[in-house]
């Protein structure tokens, strides 16, 4: 097993470290414990670049963390070394991440969030999820014929935006779990929004590709097309708006987004969006609440695959893949049959397909929740697999009920974006959070408090009924869209073995389950399951990862009576697996982020 060690507990840190506040008699001491300084924080940023490109884990003793830009590890990584929680190490970095990566994620947006506790072995969720607004009907996208819109006719503008969750989400973690004093936590983020970061790469390429839609509004154009001309990878970018924003919420928590100034600025730039205006009101955005849900979790291999329940899709179609897969051998066939490829792609089709028809917001429409992974209905769908050629009959299953439904097949979009974050803290206790603003760069509005706003409810159908049938994932006021966000916690006897989650559409379906299959049934570690080439089935083409060893297998799945397509699947998975001898942290090389872990 690859592996190298970064250990944060003796980094001198560059910046400082947030205040910790004693919020209870066991709350962080910030004098407690000083650690041993002997390397600076750049040279291990660089060192878990080298792991990175090396294809190695990074390894850490009691805390790591793993999320998509490395100036928002940092952040995290400070704060769990001085002993803050994994929900206040998320505040850190989800206040980076939006800054530095706003193409992805964001105070405009919305998560999901997983949790387990180190002292209760409980798990739970946190549904952060975008709400759309009390004037949006069924026909929000459609046209006055009643035509869906185009995508991204729907998607620019404010028609597109939801209610966002982010800050109660973050709010209302580290009110239950939090030990660090809210207003240091943004800190770090603040210094960056003065100062300016350096712009990435990838965000400088993605600026580039989208330009002109970029430059339809003028706060968007003039932040990320400066003069004209799109920020280039070396930049210096500040944003004292978001400085600010991120002032008000340190010193009156998320009030200060959903209320007063902030909230003025959102909804004036929603209801005015010059071709494509949006319906929020202030009222929208002070009835705003995150909501702590259950979790969906689900057998496989001795563990439980525990995540996000509706409004998202992700744990109960990763639950039913991996449900009807438990009682099929994929350890004895390996990676590179064709044949345990056979039998994920249709288990995946047969998931998308129950997906597609009953998944929605349950808090709208009823919904067979138990039933889509009641271990007798996985058993009976998982007998379609048998075989050794494609399915050519893939049609929903009839999951058992505690009441009757009749719902038609859904028609939403999903394109690839968002952003994910792994940590484990020195209390036992893991987060899973997948974070959104849905498409790159949302709506393309720039809300005048610096941060982009989403575009979240082009995730629900743009159709309200097929055929005279409603749609469970039609628009309705209040509703949260459907997501396939899939953050996952695995635990075996109780206890977390494996944190991941990963943006990309759709796909984080296929993404995570390929994840966990790798690192269960053929015993690879995280960094080395997280690299393996994707290949994802949802509706029926096989998507094969270009440039990889995916392509190899191209003839026998077509043999097999498969369509397929080489293209580019741009996970952004992180990972984190917990052992017996410690903490091995991963982070995609599709992506800029990296893992550190300390003592």
């Amino acid at each position: 097993m690859l592996r190298t060690s970064v250990l944060l507990s003796s980094l001198v840190f560059s910046l400082a470290v947030p205040a910790l506040a004693q919020q209870s008699t066991d709350a962080v001491n910030p004098e407690a414990e000083a650690p041993t300084l002997s390397a600076s924080g750049d040279e291990a940023v660089q060192a878990a670049l080298d792991a990175k490109s090396a294809g190695q884990a990074v390894e850490g003793e009691r805390w790591m963390v793993s999320a998509a830009n490395p100036l928002a590890v940092q952040a995290g990584a400070r704060v769990l070394s001085k002993g803050g929680t994994a929900a206040d190490a998320m505040v850190a970095v989800q206040a980076v991440l939006g800054l530095v990566e706003p193409q992805s994620s964001g105070l405009g947006g919305g998560a999901f969030l997983v949790w387990y506790d180190g002292a209760s072995g409980d798990v739970t969720t946190i549904d952060g999820r975008e709400t759309a607004p009390l004037d949006a009907t069924p026909r929000l996208f459609q046209t006055s014929e009643g035509e869906p819109l185009k995508f991204f006719d729907a998607v620019v503008g404010g028609r597109s935006v939801g209610v966002p969750g982010t800050p109660a989400l973050m709010e209302m973690a580290h009110t239950k779990w939090g030990r660090a004093d809210w207003a240091g936590l943004f800190s770090e983020a603040i210094s960056h929004a003065d100062e300016g970061f350096t712009v990435s790469p990838r965000l400088a390429a993605l600026v580039e590709g989208d330009a002109e839609r970029l430059s339809r509004f003028a706060p968007t154009k003039d932040y990320f097309l400066p003069g004209g001309s799109a920020i280039v990878a070396g930049d210096t970018l500040a944003n004292p708006a978001y400085g600010d924003t991120l002032r008000a919420m340190a010193s009156r928590g998320a009030d200060a987004f959903y209320t007063g100034s902030v909230a003025e600025g959102i909804v004036a730039t929603v209801r005015t969006a010059a071709g494509n205006p949006g319906v929020m009101s202030m009222l929208d955005l002070a009835l705003y609440q995150a909501k702590e849900r259950a979790p969906v979790c689900v057998e496989y291999r001795a563990h439980e695959v525990c995540g996000m329940g509706p409004p998202s899709s992700g744990a109960l179609t990763v639950g039913q893949i991996l449900g009807m897969l438990d009682g099929y051998d994929l350890a004895s066939m390996g990676p590179d049959s064709a044949d345990a490829w056979r039998l994920i792609g249709d288990a995946s089709r047969l998931a998308f397909a129950d997906r597609g028809r009953y998944m929605a917001d349950s808090d709208f429409v009823p919904m067979p929740t138990e039933g889509l992974v009641a271990p007798d209905y996985l058993a009976t769908r998982a007998e379609q697999l048998q075989g050794d050629t494609a399915l050519t009959d893939i049609a929903p299953g009839t999951p058992e009920w505690d009441h009757a439904q009749l719902w038609a097949d859904d028609a939403s979009i999903e394109f690839p974006s968002t952003s994910h974050i792994s940590i484990y803290d020195v209390y036992g206790n893991a987060l899973s959070m997948t974070t959104t603003i849905e498409n790159g760069f949302g709506s393309r509005l720039m809300a005048p408090g610096g941060f982009l706003l989403n575009n979240e409810l082009t995730d629900f159908s743009f159709r309200s009924h097929r055929d005279g049938v409603p749609i469970a994932n039609r628009v309705e006021p209040g509703k949260r869209p459907r997501s396939s966000m899939a953050p996952t916690i695995v635990l075996q006897d109780g206890a977390p073995v494996l944190v991941v989650g990963s943006p990309g559409g759709s796909r984080i379906i296929g993404y995570v389950a390929k994840t966990i299959i790798a690192h269960l049934d053929w015993g690879m570690d995280v960094q080395s399951a997280i690299e393996m080439p994707h290949l994802v089935n949802r509706f029926g083409t096989y998507d094969l990862e270009e440039g990889t060893s995916a392509a190899d297998l191209e003839t026998a799945l077509t043999e097999m009576g498969f369509k397929t397509n080489q293209r580019g699947l741009t996970s952004g998975l992180h990972a984190i697996s917990i052992t017996g001898e410690g903490l091995l942290g991963g982070a995609d090389p599709r992506r800029e982020g990296i893992a550190l872990g300390g003592q």
